[in-house]
């Protein structure tokens, strides 16, 4: 992310706690739930489990009361994560319950910003691949839907990279 956009996102979320995020994809099956599994596993693990609220959603909603996609349960809890949230569909009221809205590619952020009511609510919306650090030909974390083994371990690669920077860039300093 630049620079100037992560000291704006500073700013905005600066003394706010919990900071709440909302990581979103098409279907809140794949790549939505791995983040929030990824980044609740890292806010765990520094002990700030009061600081973070954590939750995915899809802007697509027939996958709604379904568990993540089994391939991706899979190869998460490889990794250790185990990933039991139940896919929603995103709302335009999680502008008013979320401090930063995650989507995980241009099609998702294309539809958060059309349901978007505010110009504050589009300044919630930053990619997640603004985010990752690790150098990477990828604009976005691409959908392992269709994608073999190799699909679901390039999202989880990504998506911890990113989710740690995130925690980095946006924690208290005491953690």
């Amino acid at each position: 992310m630049n620079q100037s956009k992560l000291d704006k996102l500073r700013s905005r979320i600066d003394g706010i706690r919990p900071v709440k995020v909302l990581f979103v994809c098409l279907g809140n099956i794949c790549r939505s739930p791995a983040g929030e599994g990824v980044l609740r596993s890292i806010v765990e693990e520094n002990g700030a489990d009061n600081d973070w609220v954590i939750d995915s959603a899809g802007t697509y909603g027939g996958h709604a009361g379904q568990l993540p996609d089994q391939r991706m349960r899979i190869h998460a809890r490889r990794r250790g994560y185990e990933l039991t949230h139940r896919a929603r569909r995103f709302s335009p009221s999680d502008f008013d319950d979320f401090d930063i809205i995650v989507p995980m590619d241009s099609s998702n952020e294309r539809n958060l910003r059309d349901m978007a009511r505010t110009t504050e609510d589009i300044e919630k919306i930053i990619p997640m691949i603004s985010f990752v650090g690790m150098a990477t030909r990828y604009d976005h974390v691409p959908d392992p839907y269709y994608e073999g083994s190799e699909g679901f371990e390039l999202v989880l690669d990504l998506l911890e990279d990113g989710c740690r920077n995130m925690f980095r860039q946006l924690a208290p300093s005491e953690h």
